[in-house]
C-alpha cells in the first residue's frame, strides 16, 4: 500500500497554501505558531518552547473531565495545534455523534451515540453520520467524513487516528506515514505531541482567522504569579489589541504576517460609497393623527365636566346607588387616560433590505467570495411537555428555522426541553434528517412559507411565479417524503414503548438468568427498573416514561446533543448525481448548527419555568456559538417570512443601532375562526397599542417572536442614554462605559462597561465559567453596526465578522454542559439582573421592562409579509385560563419593586404610563363587576344613577359616547384594525374582565397579604367528535369556576329587565325614563358577552351547556 517516495501518498495532510510555504518559514529561521485551546474553549497562542510549559498551564485546562467510554484514554493530548486538517475533523465529528451528560456532582460525560434514530442518517452535519468501516483489524469504527460525507483521507476512526498521532505519525490501517504537504519529506515530528499549522499569511487559510479568538502579542506575558494563563485577567485587565475579526483592529503593520492579503493596511472595505440608511420612520398621516390628537382632549374635558356634575348633583333618592356608579366612573376615567395617553405618537418603520444585502453580503475586492459580514444569531425554541405540545409542532418549527433566509455559517438553532423527553429528542432529530431535502428545496424554489406542514396545507395554483421547469417534480418528491416525516414522528411513542418493553424484557431475561446460576431464589419477584431506551440500546439519561430516580421529569442530568454540526465557511453545492431525484447542482446544501439542550433538574432547585430554561440557553449558546444577536421563539411559532431575521438587521445595524435591546415582531395566529369570537388575533393590542409605543421608547416583550440583542441581556447599560428630569425636559447623558479611543482601537474592559464591576465580581454576576466570561466583550462588539458613517460612534469596522467560526471541540460542549446545571446560578445575579427576570408568570413584559429602565430602546417592525405564526387557544376555557396568567403576572408587576412608579429617571414618561397601566388594568374588574351589576340593581329597586334623566346628563354622555366612537373610527384608520375586530376586543374586555381578572387580582392579594399561591388549572381536554371540522374544539365546553362570574351577570341582568318591565306595566304610575335607562344599561351589558353565551351553547343540535346552567341556577332559588 506504500506508495513511492517521489509520489503524494494519500494520506497527506495537505496545507491549503502547500507544504512549501511553511518550510520556508521554518528555515528563515520563524518561529512556528501553535494554538492550544484551554477548558473554556478559547484559543492561547503558543511558540515551540512554550510547549515544555504545559505543566504549569494545566491548571487552567483540567476544571473538567470528559470521559469517553470506547477510548477511555484518549484524553486531549499536552499541546495539540489547532489547524485546518483532519484532527479537527476527527473532533468536530465525535462532538456531533457525543450525546453530553452531566450536572450537580457528577462527572460530564460524553456518551458516542452508534445511531440518533431508527431511520437512517443521511446528511452529513448530523449526528449518526458515519463513513465507511474502520481499516484497522478488529476495530468496528468508521472513517471520518467531510462536509460532503465522504471520507476523508485517513483510512481510520477517530480514535485509531489519535493513537496513531502518539505513536509517531504512522497510520495504524495502510501503515503510511501521514503529510502535511506535498513530499515525504515534510512528514513532521509528532513526538512532540504536536501538528503544525499552516502558513498563516495564506489567503486560503482560514482556520486561523476565527471569530472569537485572541490574537494578543501579549499571550505569554499576562500570566499570573503563580505560572498559569489567566484568560479573565488578560481578557479584562490588559490593553493589547484582537486580531482581525475580533474587538480590536490592529495598528498598520501590526499584524500583516497574520492577516490575509490586501487586509494589513486598515480596514478592506472601500468607504467612499455614498452612505444609505437601512431603515425609515413612516409618520401618520396629519389628517388621521392631529384629529385623534383632538378628540383625545376634547373627550378629557368633557370626562372632567361630566365627573364635576355627577359629583355635585347626586341621587338623594338612592345615594348607594349613585356613590358606587360615581366611583365606578372615577376610575374608568383613569384606567382610559393610562390607556389612550402613550397612543398620542404612533408611528411606521420602513427597511430596506437590498442595502443590508449590499453593505454585508455583496463581493468586494477584500471579500471576492462574498462571505456575510452579518453578525451570529442563535436561535432559541422552548418546550416543555410532548403530549400538551405536539413534537411534529415544535418539529416544524424547527425547519422553519433551519430553512432562514440567514447565512448558514452564521446560524444556530437550539431547542430547549424542559421536560427531557426522549420522544422530543428523535423528534429533533427526524427533523433534522428531513432537513436534508426540505432546506435545499426551499432555497432552490424560494419556498414560502417555510413551515412544511403550513406550506403543503396552502391552497391554490402552488407553481405561480415558479420559474424552475422541475418544480413539480422536486415538490411531489418532497412531499412524499414529508409524509413519509409524518409518519415516523407520529409513530415515535409507540416506537419507544414497543423498543423500550424490549429491552426492559431483554434486561428481566438476564435477571432470571443470573439468580439460576448463582443458586438464588427463583420465586422472589424480580426487580428490574423500567428504564426508557435509546435507539443505539443504551439508558436514555433524561426523563423515564415510569419515573425514577434521576430520571423523573424534575430530577434529571443535564443533556446536550449537537443535531446537527457547524457548517463549513464556504457554500457547498450539491454535486450532478444520475441517481439523485433532485437536481441541487446550484444550491447551497448546508445547514445551520441544530443544538438539542435539556437543562439539569434536581429536587429541591427553584427552575424557575420557562425564564430559567431560556437562562440556560443563553449560557450554553455563549459557550458553543455566542451569537450576537437571539431571536426566542415558542414551539408553535413558526417563521413565516424566510426573511424577518434580515428584517430585523436592519435595526439592529443601522445608525443608532447600538441602542436598541431588542426588536419585537407582532404574534399573528392561524387557525382562529373566522368571526374570532374571543378576540384572539388581539389585533388592537399588536397593531395599536405596540405601534403607539413604537413612537415612545419602544414595545413591550411579549415573550416570543422578540429579536434580543445579547449584550442588553447580560445586564449592561446602553452606550448612550437619556436621563428625564422632568415632564417636558431631559438631561443628555452619555454612558461611562464606553471611552472616546482611537479609531483603530477601542479598549474593552470591565470598568468600561459598567463602573461597579470589575474582574473579582464576575463570578458573582455571571457564574464561575471562564468561557462565558470571556465571550461577553466579544458578543458585544459583533452586535456593532458598521462605522461607515460619522455620526455611528460605537461601530466596528466593516469585514470583521468574514472569519469563520472556531469548531465545536469536546472541551466547548463540556463547558456548556456545566453552565446548564442546576447550581450554576447560585449565588449570581441571573433571574435578578442577568438574562430573563424571574418572580412572575409573565416574566417577558419584566424583562423588558428591565431594559427600557436601563435605557435601551426597542422597535416594532411590522412585515409585509406576516414575520412569524403561530397558534392560539379558540376554545373559551383555554382561553380564559390564558387571560388569567397574563392578569395575575401584572398583579405581580404591581406589587413589585418593577412597579413603573419606581422607575428609574431614563424611563420616558408616556413609558411609565404605559408600564403602569400593565400593572394596573387588572384591578379595573373590581369596579367593572360593580358596574355590570348596577342596571340590574336600578330595574329591581326602581332607582337610576341619576335623580332624573335631564338634559344635561343626556348631552354629556352623548358627548363622551361620539367622542369615543371617533377615536376608534381613527384608531381603526392609523392602526388598519377593522371596526368589527375593534368590537370583539370591546367585547372580550368585558368578558375577561369580569372573569379572569378579577380571580387574578384575588389570587395576587392573596399572595401578597397571606402568602396563599392559589393556582387554577385545566379540567382534562376532551377530543373533538369531528376531526374534519378544524374550528371543532371551539365549540368544546369544559367547565371552569372562571365562567361563574359572567353567567351570574347575565343571569340577574335577564331576570332584572323581565322584572323591570313587568313592575313598569303593572304599576299605577309606570315610570318610563327609569326603565328605559335601566333597561339601556342592561342590553349594553349582554351585548358584551353575547360570545360567552354563544360559547355556552355549544354546538347547534345539541342541548345547549346555558340550560343545564339555567336549571341549576332556578333549582337553587327555590
Amino acid at each position: 500500500m506504500a506508495s513511492a517516495p517521489h509520489n503524494p501518498s494519500k494520506k497527506s495532510i495537505r496545507s491549503p497554501g502547500g507544504g512549501g510555504s511553511q518550510n520556508n518559514r521554518n528555515a528563515s529561521g520563524q518561529t512556528v505558531k501553535f494554538a492550544r485551546r484551554t477548558s473554556s474553549g478559547r484559543y492561547v497562542s503558543l511558540s515551540r518552547e512554550d510547549m515544555d510549559m504545559s505543566g504549569e498551564l494545566s491548571g487552567d485546562y483540567m476544571n473538567y473531565t470528559v470521559h469517553i467510554p470506547p477510548t477511555p484514554d484518549n484524553q486531549p493530548m499536552d499541546g495539540p495545534a489547532e489547524a485546518a486538517s483532519v484532527a479537527v475533523k476527527a473532533e468536530e465529528q465525535y462532538v456531533s455523534n457525543s450525546l453530553f451528560t452531566g450536572g450537580f456532582n457528577s462527572v460530564t460525560r460524553a456518551h458516542l451515540m452508534d445511531k440518533v434514530i431508527d431511520s437512517e442518517v443521511m446528511h452529513p452535519q448530523m449526528a449518526g453520520a458515519k463513513g465507511s468501516s474502520c481499516a484497522m483489524q478488529a476495530c468496528d469504527g468508521k472513517v471520518m467524513r467531510d462536509e460532503r460525507g465522504e471520507d476523508i483521507d485517513p483510512c481510520e476512526c477517530r480514535d485509531c487516528y489519535l493513537d496513531a498521532q502518539k505513536g509517531g505519525g504512522t497510520c495504524p490501517g495502510c501503515k503510511e506515514p501521514y503529510k502535511i504537504g506535498e513530499y515525504e519529506d515534510d512528514v513532521p515530528d509528532f513526538r512532540t505531541g504536536a501538528l503544525s499549522l499552516p502558513a498563516p499569511g495564506n489567503a486560503k487559510t482560514t482556520a486561523d482567522n476565527r471569530m472569537s479568538v485572541m490574537k494578543s502579542n501579549k499571550s505569554l506575558l499576562m500570566r499570573s504569579q503563580t505560572g498559569e494563563f489567566d484568560h479573565n485577567r488578560w481578557l479584562f485587565e490588559s490593553k493589547g489589541t484582537y486580531g482581525y475579526g475580533n474587538a480590536y483592529w490592529p495598528k498598520d503593520g501590526m499584524y500583516d504576517d497574520d492577516l490575509e492579503e490586501g487586509m494589513a493596511d486598515g480596514i478592506p472595505e472601500n468607504m467612499d460609497k455614498p452612505w444609505k440608511p437601512l431603515t425609515r420612520k413612516i409618520p401618520m398621516p396629519a389628517g388621521i393623527i392631529s384629529p385623534y390628537r383632538l378628540l383625545i382632549v376634547v373627550r378629557l374635558v368633557a370626562l372632567g365636566f361630566f365627573l364635576v356634575w355627577r359629583v355635585k348633583h347626586p341621587n338623594e333618592e338612592a345615594m348607594w346607588l349613585w356613590g358606587m356608579s360615581i366611583v365606578c366612573e372615577i376610575w374608568f376615567a383613569f384606567s382610559w387616560i393610562l390607556d389612550v395617553i402613550p397612543k398620542l405618537h404612533p408611528i411606521n418603520r420602513a427597511t430596506d433590505l437590498s442595502v443590508l444585502k449590499e453593505k454585508f453580503d455583496m463581493p468586494s475586492p477584500s471579500n471576492p467570495s462574498g462571505r456575510s459580514d452579518l453578525p451570529g444569531m442563535d436561535v432559541f425554541v422552548s418546550t416543555a411537555d410532548p403530549e400538551k405540545e405536539p413534537p411534529l409542532v415544535t418539529a416544524n418549527t424547527i425547519l422553519s428555522i433551519l430553512a432562514a433566509n440567514y447565512p448558514v455559517e452564521k446560524l444556530a438553532s437550539y431547542i430547549s426541553d424542559d421536560g427531557g423527553a426522549l420522544l422530543t429528542f428523535e423528534a429533533m432529530a427526524e427533523a433534522a434528517s428531513f432537513a436534508n431535502i426540505w432546506v435545499p428545496f426551499c432555497r432552490k424554489h424560494d419556498i414560502e412559507p417555510r413551515n412544511p406542514d403550513t406550506y403543503f396545507s396552502l391552497k391554490g395554483d402552488p407553481t405561480k411565479n415558479k420559474r424552475r421547469s422541475d418544480f413539480v417534480k422536486d415538490r411531489r418528491k418532497v412531499k412524499r417524503e414529508y409524509d413519509e416525516f409524518k409518519v415516523r414522528i407520529n409513530g415515535l411513542p409507540d416506537s419507544i414503548r414497543r423498543r423500550s418493553d424490549a429491552f426492559n424484557a431483554r434486561e428481566e431475561m438476564k435477571a432470571i438468568k443470573h439468580i439460576r446460576e448463582s443458586g438464588g431464589d427463583p420465586t422472589e419477584p424480580i426487580k428490574v427498573t423500567k428504564a426508557t431506551w435509546m435507539a443505539d440500546g443504551t439508558h436514555w439519561p433524561g426523563t423515564w416514561a415510569t419515573s425514577a430516580p434521576e430520571h423523573a421529569r424534575g430530577d434529571h442530568a443535564s443533556i446536550l446533543q449537537v443535531m446537527l454540526k457547524p457548517p463549513s465557511a464556504d457554500p457547498l453545492y450539491g454535486l450532478p448525481d444520475e441517481d439523485q431525484t433532485m437536481d441541487f447542482t446550484d444550491v447551497d446544501i448546508r445547514l445551520p448548527m441544530l443544538v438539542y439542550m435539556s437543562r439539569e433538574k434536581r429536587r429541591g432547585y427553584d427552575h424557575n419555568k420557562k425564564a430559567g430554561a431560556m437562562n440556560a440557553l443563553v449560557r450554553a449558546s455563549a459557550v458553543m456559538s455566542n451569537g450576537p444577536f437571539i431571536l426566542n421563539l415558542d414551539c408553535d411559532h413558526y417563521i413565516n417570512n424566510a426573511d424577518a431575521m434580515r428584517e430585523g438587521m436592519c435595526f439592529m445595524m443601522d445608525r443608532g443601532g447600538d441602542r436598541i435591546c431588542y426588536i419585537q415582531f407582532p404574534q399573528r395566529f392561524e387557525g382562529i375562526d373566522p368571526s374570532d369570537r374571543y378576540a384572539n388575533h388581539n389585533t388592537v393590542f399588536f397593531d395599536g397599542n405596540m405601534r403607539a409605543l413604537d413612537g415612545v421608547q419602544g414595545p413591550v416583550y411579549v415573550g416570543t417572536g422578540c429579536l434580543f440583542r445579547r449584550f442588553a441581556l447580560y445586564g449592561f447599560d446602553p452606550p448612550r442614554a437619556t436621563e428625564y428630569t422632568g415632564l417636558f425636559t431631559k438631561k443628555e447623558k452619555k454612558s461611562t462605559y464606553i471611552k472616546e479611543t482611537d479609531s483603530d482601537t477601542q479598549s474593552l474592559r470591565a470598568e468600561d462597561f459598567d463602573t461597579d464591576l470589575d474582574t473579582a465580581l464576575l463570578p458573582k454576576r455571571f457564574g464561575n465559567s471562564a468561557a462565558l466570561s470571556e465571550s461577553i466583550p466579544v458578543a458585544e462588539f459583533q452586535g456593532r453596526p458598521l462605522a461607515d458613517h460619522p455620526g455611528i460612534k460605537h461601530g466596528r469596522p466593516p469585514g470583521a465578522l468574514r472569519v469563520p467560526r472556531p469548531p465545536l471541540d469536546p472541551a466547548t460542549v463540556a463547558e456548556a454542559v456545566s453552565v446548564i446545571s442546576c447550581w450554576y446560578e447560585d449565588k449570581t445575579e441571573w433571574g435578578d439582573r442577568v438574562g430573563w427576570i424571574y418572580g412572575s408568570v409573565t416574566e417577558d413584559v419584566v424583562t423588558g421592562y428591565r431594559m427600557h429602565n436601563r435605557g435601551w430602546r426597542s422597535v416594532y417592525c411590522i412585515t409585509k409579509r406576516d414575520a412569524f405564526r403561530g397558534s392560539a387557544p379558540i376554545n373559551l376555557t383555554d382561553r380564559l385560563h390564558q387571560v388569567l396568567r397574563w392578569a395575575t403576572g401584572s398583579v405581580e408587576i404591581f406589587f413589585s419593586r418593577n412597579n413603573a412608579l419606581l422607575a428609574s429617571r431614563r424611563l420616558k414618561l408616556l413609558q411609565r404610563i404605559a408600564y403602569l397601566n400593565v400593572g394596573i388594568y387588572p384591578f379595573t374588574s373590581i369596579f367593572l363587576l360593580v358596574y355590570c351589576f348596577l342596571p340590574a340593581l336600578s330595574l329591581f329597586s326602581g332607582y337610576f344613577i341619576v335623580q332624573t334623566l335631564n338634559v344635561t346628563f343626556l348631552v354629556y354622555l352623548l358627548t363622551i359616547t361620539l367622542t369615543l366612537i371617533g377615536l376608534a373610527i381613527l384608531e381603526v384608520k392609523w392602526s388598519g384594525v377593522g371596526l368589527e375586530e375593534w368590537w370583539r376586543n370591546e367585547q372580550f374586555w368585558l368578558i375577561s374582565g369580569t372573569s379572569a381578572h378579577l380571580y387574578a387580582v384575588v389570587q395576587g392579594l392573596l399572595k401578597v397579604v397571606a402568602g396563599i399561591e392559589i393556582s387554577f388549572t385545566l379540567t382534562t381536554k376532551s377530543t373533538a367528535e369531528d376531526e374534519e371540522d378544524i374550528y371543532a374544539d371551539l365549540y368544546l365546553v369544559k367547565w371552569t369556576s372562571l365562567m361563574i362570574p359572567p353567567i351570574t351577570i347575565m343571569m340577574v341582568n335577564i331576570i332584572a329587565i323581565a322584572f323591570g318591565f313587568a313592575k313598569t306595566i303593572y304599576s299605577e304610575v309606570p315610570k318610563w325614563s327609569k326603565l328605559m335607562g335601566g333597561a339601556f344599561f342592561s342590553f349594553w351589558v349582554l351585548a358584551h358577552l353575547y360570545p360567552f353565551a354563544k360559547g355556552l351553547m355549544g354546538r347547534r343540535g345539541k342541548t345547549p351547556t346555558i340550560v343545564f346552567v339555567c336549571m341549576y341556577f332556578f333549582s337553587h332559588l327555590q
